[in-house]
């Protein structure tokens, strides 16, 4: 079986940072993704957004709370999961999200790129050159 994600897009707000009782990091952010597509019809063309909820855990987690925040623009790697809960009323819930196993950094927010708005110099990132956000595998399970 094969279950392998590779996603483009921005961040549509800034990481958000959990701990496990282990003391591992997740840290969670949003990704936005527009589909351009061409109405059969008429000919026009239509945007059509699409979001996905990421997670990330370990270094990777803690590299990716330091050095993003929403506007960046990044490549995931990863695999789909399915969390399942049960709500205060006892129905039960589900959702799917991209367990991310390797981040790139592909462009900051607009009117950011002559600012460095990373925390560590050697993360900042000339223009045309990307940077690979991913450390060693961190994912608990």
């Amino acid at each position: 079986m094969l279950n392998k994600v590779l996603l483009i897009g921005r961040l549509t707000r800034d990481p958000e940072v959990r701990f496990f009782p282990s003391g591992t990091q997740i840290t969670t952010f949003s990704l936005a993704y527009n589909r351009n597509y061409k109405v059969k019809d008429t000919g026009e063309w239509r945007e059509e957004p699409h979001y996905f909820d990421i997670e990330t855990y370990g270094q990777l987690a803690e590299r990716l709370a330091r050095n993003l925040s929403k506007g960046y623009q990044v490549l995931v790697e990863g695999r789909l999961a399915q969390q399942r809960w049960e709500n205060s009323a006892g129905e039960k819930r589900s959702k799917i999200v991209i367990i991310a196993e390797r981040v790139v950094l592909l462009s900051k927010p607009m009117g950011m790129e002559d600012k460095s708005s990373l925390e560590d110099d050697d993360m900042a990132i000339p223009n045309n050159e990307t940077e690979d956000l991913t450390t060693d595998d961190d994912i608990p399970f």
